[in-house]
């Protein structure tokens, strides 16, 4: 079974208050995650029509300030899917109310995995990709796994040593010590 891309994508719009900001008064970044996230577990979801948990978050990178009184809204679209697992594709714009002006803030990329009413990771339906913009998203999505892939061979295994990188820290401020 396949689903269009536009049948899970889902859009949400929230009023940044006061409550929601840091020290310095901007909007705290732990929030906006956590609002990335209920969107992502809405999308998973809606695709997969089942629960879905956050494997992992990749690429947040926080571009510009979100302030007090904007109204900041996401989208999310499933980019990638294998067999329990899809990538949301996030965007966070915020928008100042009076003057309109928009700003884009964060992209970002969500790996959730489906769950059957056991917690036993479920089969998920493919995705019909029927735009340009759709089949280079879902490639991006397979070249990130495949770099995330390759830094778990070279760094997630037992002979891993530092000592075979030490000279790659010399233009570094760092003084090793040990």
């Amino acid at each position: 079974m396949f689903k269009s891309i536009e049948a899970s994508r889902i859009t949400i719009s929230e009023l940044m208050l006061p409550s929601h900001s840091n020290f310095s008064g901007k909007i705290h970044g732990g929030y906006i995650l956590n609002l990335m996230d209920q969107i992502a577990f809405a999308c998973a979801s809606k695709h997969s029509e089942a629960y879905c948990v956050t494997a992992s978050v990749d690429t947040v990178d926080f571009l510009n300030p979100i302030e007090v009184g904007e109204l900041v809204t996401m989208k999310a679209s499933i980019n990638y899917v294998g067999q329990t697992s899809m990538v949301v594709g996030i965007r966070v714009e915020s928008e100042h109310i009076q003057t309109g002006k928009i700003k884009h803030c964060n992209s970002s990329y969500f790996t959730m995995v489906a769950k059957d009413d056991n917690g036993h990771k479920k089969t998920v339906a493919g995705i019909i990709l029927d735009q340009e913009i759709e089949v280079r998203r879902f490639l991006k999505a397979l070249k990130r796994n495949e770099m995330k892939r390759k830094r778990r061979d070279e760094f997630d295994h037992e002979d891993f040593s530092h000592k075979n990188y030490l000279d790659d820290l010399k233009n570094y401020n760092v003084k090793i010590v040990i």
